[in-house]
């Protein structure tokens, strides 16, 4: 199987962020103009909370190690980001981790209050919903393409998946929980949208099933060592290089990586599924040289 293109990390990230931007700046106009303020300046806001786009850029790297070869894969990875957006506004609300600040900016209900907040990240999944219509419609899927991809995007960010994994991890607080235990919360809260993103590239690009299945392997290892580098840099980072306030996790009693296995072991941890990732595309002969260098940044990022 040939890979179309291979990047760098650097320069695949780079892509995503102005390509995504751009969509999510063109839905922000279009939402801002068609509902009522203060609720369509709250969407808007949202959309335009900045970020490294990490899922964006493997949904990228996923589409063209199969052979995508479509522009209009940038629609995908917008929907991807328009989900993730939805769970950070919800994630910050006071009921939630009752944060103040989120990628360097005033969270949303920070800015616009609760209850606007609160309404603005339930309007975003039927947002993401026509995001991923008009992606599909560039990328030529048909209908049935189209069913599958919302089918993976929206488990993924349901009581299956994202809102599951952050029910569990409120659950959680005040108690430690084991190795296996915290596995399970993250698979949803943070690995399921990331191995979403990855599916969601090879089912835009047509993939066979153990193509999809091995993208898959590849996302929720990878969506794992996430959530341990995020929590490696919770407890080391300060709130500037983080862009939201630092030592939250210990705050809220969470159950962290660091608190059960220590810093180096936490980002041994995180080693260990960036390695597992990768030998899920070598098994199925997918191509690496763009995902792998995604997986080497996710672990060893300082932000």
């Amino acid at each position: 199987m040939a890979e179309v293109s291979s990047a760098s990390a650097s320069e695949l990230l780079t892509e995503a962020r102005e390509v995504t931007d751009a969509l999510l700046e063109r839905w922000a106009r279009r939402l801002e103009a068609t509902v009522s303020a203060p609720d369509g300046a709250a969407l808007g806001y949202a959309l335009r909370s900045p970020g490294k786009r990490v899922r964006a850029a493997l949904v990228l790297a996923s589409y063209r190690s199969v052979g995508g070869t479509a522009s209009a894969i940038a629609g995908v990875a917008a929907a991807v980001e328009t989900v993730h957006a939805y769970s950070l506004v919800h994630d910050d609300l006071p009921c939630m981790d009752d944060d103040d600040l989120r990628r360097g900016r005033p969270t949303t209900h920070r800015e616009f209050g609760v209850a606007v907040a609160t309404l603005a990240g339930y309007l975003l999944v039927p947002v993401a919903a026509q995001v991923l219509s008009e992606a599909a419609d560039g990328l030529g899927v048909g209908a049935p393409g189209l069913g599958r991809m919302a089918a993976t995007l929206f488990q993924a960010g349901g009581i299956e998946g994202m809102v599951g994994g952050q029910w569990l991890d409120l659950e959680a607080e005040g108690r430690l929980l084991n190795l296996p235990e915290l596995v399970n919360v993250h698979r949803g809260k943070t690995g399921a949208l990331i191995r979403a993103a990855c599916t969601l590239g090879g089912l835009a690009a047509g993939a066979g099933v153990p193509t999809i299945e091995a993208l898959g392997g590849y996302g929720e290892e990878i969506g794992l060592a996430f959530q341990i580098a995020d929590d490696v840099l919770d407890a080391t980072g300060t709130s500037t290089q983080l862009g939201k306030t630092a030592g939250r996790d210990q705050a809220l009693s969470k159950s962290t990586y660091v608190r059960v296995l220590g810093v180096e072991g936490a980002r041994a941890e995180a080693e260990r599924h960036a390695e597992r990732a990768v030998a899920h595309l070598a098994r199925a002969g997918v191509p690496s040289s763009s995902l792998g260098p995604l997986a080497d940044y996710i672990v060893t990022r300082s932000s």
